[in-house]
């Protein structure tokens, strides 16, 4: 059975919302899963004075039990078009598990979410995949067998390199049904593959 981390940042709730869908894809797989967020950076008073959703149930990760996982599904929010701090303060502590090579061959894939459209979304994909791929991680991405990515009937996120959502400037818009179903088979596609990999 593949142990599987979701691994995710989420100020306002959206991305804990798709990581969750990530893990009930994976588990669904038959893979053992855990979800754990980044610590939070942002000082608790400016957090809260920001609305920031701090009531998130997920305990907080370390990079030590990182390597314990065959698999890892990283996710956070965009910050002007880039990863957010909170999760590449997180990565960048990992030079220890780098020079080790102790990712080597794990499975790596990621997902995140923007405010519009195209607020960055495949812009931090990538570059959560740029860090994997420097951790040497084998990387997976949200192929077009699933086909609600290519939907026009509705405001979407969903790309090939990672399921996405959509949150809205003032954050009022949840994911949508299309987008927990994108998360949901890009956990299962990562599950299943993890388990061919290291069964």
């Amino acid at each position: 059975m593949a142990k599987i981390l979701v691994l995710y940042h989420s100020a306002y709730g959206h991305i804990e919302a798709m990581a969750h869908a990530v893990a009930e894809g994976a588990r669904g797989a038959g893979a053992m899963v855990d979800v754990k967020r980044v610590p939070e950076t942002v000082p608790e008073e400016i957090a809260r004075g920001a609305h920031f959703k701090l009531d998130q149930a997920a305990p907080v990760a370390s990079i030590a039990e990182l390597e314990q996982y065959d698999a890892i599904i990283i996710g956070c929010g965009t910050r002007f078009g880039r990863v957010n701090a909170q999760m590449a303060s997180f990565l960048d502590q990992a030079g220890g598990l780098w020079m080790r090579g102790a990712l080597n061959g794990k499975v790596g894939s990621a997902f995140t979410s923007t405010a519009s459209q195209h607020g960055g979304q495949e812009v931090t994909l990538f570059s959560l995949i740029t860090n994997m791929l420097h951790f040497g991680m084998v990387i997976v991405g949200l192929p077009y067998s699933f086909q609600g990515q290519l939907r026009l009937d509705e405001v979407t996120g969903g790309s090939p390199y990672g399921a996405t959502t959509i949150a809205a400037g003032d954050g009022s818009r949840k994911p949508s049904d299309n987008e927990l179903d994108a998360a949901r088979f890009q956990g299962r596609h990562v599950a299943t593959i993890a388990t061919k990999l290291f069964g």
